[in-house]
């Protein structure tokens, strides 16, 4: 049986053999945010079932490709349609694209979602940069024994999204006339939606927005030593006074109308990416 960076290598060696691009950034496009692959100029398409070790995603919304070009004259792995736990992988099926990613060499991870709002200010089809998380999935992708060729034993949690790379992401919307603001993102497994009662919970813990995905893969890019940013879509509004029954076809709508938005803002920070890192 072969062990993860085993199984890492051999994926990562499967991709290395059909493109000649060797990507800084790796990004991960949620639910109905993959309209930033059509800013792409793109090398090589290889469908996840081509890559050894990858599942076919098993989200409809999610094509389930990985993307390798340029964007903003920098070159970049991109993919399209991520996993989740409500769907029975596992951590490690979870999260293995990003360890992948970074044996293809990415420093920087950027991570894309859809989330529902807890913040009263907040208002649907707002951007929202993360800036740290709450993991309340009650399950860690670091669990049992560690590689120390992949990360170390205990990785600080301190700073999990570079908060240098926050401030830029922030100055860039300002500057693109995109109302964005910081906010902290809590996961949880779902796939069922909360109640009041929790919503007014994870409010009254510090969440601002919340979502089923996206912590297990930072976990693990923290791990890997690379720089991380997160960008949600508030999509839905999570008031508990003022509840109401979700609708998908909506949600993916004001997912689909802020695309734009957040195509732009990935463009303008992988363009000026050096500039952050000084």
């Amino acid at each position: 049986m072969l062990t993860l960076r085993e199984k890492v290598e051999e994926a990562a060696s499967a991709i290395r053999a059909r493109t000649r691009v060797v990507p800084r950034f790796g990004i991960t496009l949620g639910t109905g945010l993959g309209g930033l692959v059509g800013e792409v100029q793109v090398e090589t398409r290889i469908a996840y079932k081509e890559i050894p070790w990858f599942p076919d995603p098993r989200v409809t919304s999610h094509s389930g490709t990985l993307i390798l070009g340029t964007l903003g004259g920098k070159p970049v792995a991109a993919l399209e349609g991520r996993y989740h736990l409500y769907e029975g992988y596992s951590l490690e099926e979870i999260t293995l694209p990003v360890r992948v990613l970074k044996a293809l060499g990415i420093e920087c991870a950027v991570f894309s979602n859809a989330a529902g709002g807890l913040n009263p200010h907040f208002r649907t089809g707002d951007i929202m940069v993360i800036s740290d998380h709450l993991n309340l999935m009650g399950v860690n992708p670091l669990v049992g024994p560690n590689d120390d060729a992949l990360g170390p034993r205990f990785p600080d949690m301190c700073e999990p999204y570079d908060l240098k790379l926050v401030s830029a992401l922030e100055s860039l919307a300002l500057k693109c006339g995109i109302r964005a603001t910081r906010g902290v993102y809590a996961a949880l497994t779902g796939p069922c939606l909360e109640t009041r009662a929790e919503y007014r919970m994870l409010r009254a813990i510090g969440a601002d927005a919340v979502g089923m995905s996206t912590v297990p893969e930072v976990i693990v890019a923290v791990h890997a030593g690379l720089k991380v940013v997160g960008i949600s879509c508030i999509t839905d509004l999570c008031l508990p006074d003022a509840l109401k029954p979700v609708n998908i076809k909506e949600i993916l709508r004001v997912a689909g109308e802020s695309e734009p938005k957040i195509t732009a803002l990935v463009r303008h920070f992988i363009e000026h990416y050096p500039v952050f890192v000084g």
